[in-house]
């Protein structure tokens, strides 16, 4: 039987690190905006996660790392496709039109929309348990996340408004459709995604006429992209293979109190009302999620799949020969019925 709290261990580490690099990533941005076109940085963001991460990838060997990680298969490529369809095409697409009819003021405020629809999603239509305490504590990292974004003005629910609520719905399916494939390797899913909106960022960018930045700008922007999108899109898949999507969302919400918090650090904020109001609502939300406790007797049926493990309690296979940890391959779990705390992970989706 494992300790209390170790069902916390990795995903929630995971989902709150993906959140302080994307972030971080706002204001880091804002060095850059000077000289860069908004939407062509936007494009160079992802395709430097893409081109990093796949880097990294065809890199591992000579890193002496080993490919642990499941690869994909030909059954993920039906959501593969989906997720890049609908997440990297679809919802910038959405985004850059919604942003071009309504204000700044109003589209900063929707974007919060992407993880209230991550989380509806989820306990809706996905079906992920959920009670009362973790519903409040959604919300009110939410709650935060929407005053630290709000400055006063009015929010108009205007055509440019309802687009923007579109690309956060696209986002919201994408982040759930992942969750299908959070077995497999994420480095691989998350270059693909990245290559794919970064292309349709930049020909967006260059339709409306963005020149090219200078050399060392552009760099710089893709370095920012690997971390902030790159490695933080890998972080946030590894969380729903830990935790699911709704509570990887909520976690993931609190991305743009560490944007304010470094935007203070870097171009010497006030610390403002908002700030401590919405910091407030967020550690009560957090403290909510970390504070969770979900365990009953439940019944895990045969499952047969393939994803980067360890041997544990739901891991009882025999290897003929040592193998390391974690590792990779195709097993089955036989049928057990046991108790344990847990989140709706990759062994745990059933309802309750």
């Amino acid at each position: 039987m494992r300790s209390s709290h170790s069902h916390l261990w990795p995903g929630v580490p995971l989902a709150l690190g993906s959140a302080v690099l994307f972030g971080a990533a706002a204001p880091l941005a804002k060095l850059l905006l000077g000289k860069v076109d908004s939407w062509l940085l936007a494009g160079i963001l992802y395709v430097g996660a893409g081109i990093g991460l796949a880097i990294f990838h065809f890199g591992r060997k000579a890193f002496g790392l080993e490919p642990v990680e499941a690869p994909l298969s030909r059954a993920d490529l039906p959501w593969l496709a989906a997720v890049i369809v609908i997440g990297g095409g679809v919802g910038p697409l959405l985004l850059v039109f919604g942003l071009s009819l309504t204000s700044a003021a109003s589209g900063s405020l929707l974007l919060n929309l992407e993880g209230l629809a991550t989380m509806a999603i989820a306990w809706v239509v996905f079906r992920e348990n959920v009670d009362r305490r973790l519903l409040l504590g959604a919300f009110s990292i939410l709650a935060g996340a929407v005053l630290l974004t709000w400055n006063g003005e009015r929010l108009e629910l205007d055509m440019g408004g309802l687009l923007i609520a579109g690309a956060c719905l696209a986002w919201g399916i994408d982040n759930n459709l992942t969750r299908k494939l959070s077995s497999a390797d994420p480095v691989q899913i998350a270059i693909l995604k990245g290559l794919v909106a970064g292309a349709v960022n930049l020909v967006i960018a260059f339709w409306f006429g963005a020149a090219m930045p200078p050399p060392g700008y552009a760099f710089g922007g893709a370095v920012v992209g690997f971390l902030a999108v790159g490695v933080s899109l890998v972080m946030f898949m590894l969380g729903l293979r830990h935790l699911g999507t709704a509570r990887t969302g909520a976690y993931f919400s609190l991305a743009p109190f560490i944007g304010a918090a470094v935007a203070f650090g870097l171009f010497g904020e006030e610390l403002s009302a908002h700030f401590v109001v919405a910091a407030l609502l967020m550690a009560f939300g957090l403290w909510l999620h970390l504070n969770e406790r979900h365990d009953h007797e439940h019944e895990h049926e045969a499952m047969e799949h393939e994803h980067a493990h360890v041997h544990d309690e739901h891991h009882t296979h025999f290897h003929p020969e040592p193998v390391s940890e974690p590792h990779s391959h195709w097993h089955r779990h036989a049928p057990m019925r046991h108790m344990h705390p847990h989140y709706p992970d990759l062994h745990h989706r059933h309802e309750h």
